[in-house]
């Protein structure tokens, strides 16, 4: 497997190994990259934005996750947070459960959206962290109902390391797919945000560090398991 470095473009799966080589030969906990990740891209928000309310929609693995650290990020910077989740809360496990525990802790509002209830609020900015890098197939309900209304809200969208429903490397919507007016990717530039839809969803992209080593012998001639 190649050496990758910053401002490579990767796949999914060279994605994955190096999440997989951050916790598992540099012992980064897992934990911490997800940290990076939220605060890194709510400091991308406070910067481009200045928003004073922001609706965060996050889905159930990883990439909510990382929604929930950029709520918590947010409201210590005096934005008024909402957060609406596309699964029980009851649901979490952890990485993500902790910082939804957090969140709950410090008494932002967060809402679980079922598919027959999703109202936008008034809100200067929506995060999507609903799914994330390794999403395949079509999109299902909620995702499919909250996405079609992010779209039709004509409220700034910032995307959580892709648009959610765009395939992270061939850029094709899964049925769908939330268009997006920035995405904040981690490590590295997706190969789906260049192409076909991805092209079309990801509006201006940033690449937000998270802590991960990328430039050293050390990642070379790893195999994806």
């Amino acid at each position: 497997m190649r050496k990758v470095t910053i401002g490579q473009i990767i796949s999914s799966d060279d994605a994955r190994r190096l999440d997989k080589i951050a916790v598992e030969k540099f012992s980064i906990p897992s934990i911490v990259l997800m940290e990076n990740a939220g605060k890194n891209t709510a400091e991308i928000i406070l910067k481009k934005f200045h928003p004073r309310q922001v609706a965060i929609f996050c889905g159930g693995g990883n990439n909510g996750g990382d929604g929930f650290v950029i709520a918590r990020h947010l409201f210590n910077h005096g934005v008024k947070v909402k957060v609406f989740t596309a699964q029980k809360i009851s649901k979490y496990t952890g990485d993500a459960l902790i910082n939804l525990n957090i969140i709950q802790k410090i008494k932002i509002p967060i809402t679980y959206l079922s598919s027959k209830k999703i109202k936008i609020p008034k809100v200067d900015l929506i995060v999507d962290a609903l799914l994330g890098t390794g999403t395949k197939g079509k999109i299902r309900e909620p995702y499919k109902k909250i996405i079609r209304k992010i779209n039709s809200a004509k409220i700034p969208v910032v995307s959580v390391d892709i648009p959610s429903g765009i395939d992270a490397d061939t850029g094709k919507k899964q049925g769908i797919a939330v268009k997006s007016n920035l995405t904040v990717t981690m490590v590295a530039i997706k190969k789906g945000l260049l192409t076909n839809d991805g092209k079309k969803c990801a509006g201006k992209i940033i690449v937000a560090d998270i802590g991960i080593l990328l430039n050293t012998e050390q990642t070379r001639n790893r195999t994806p398991r």
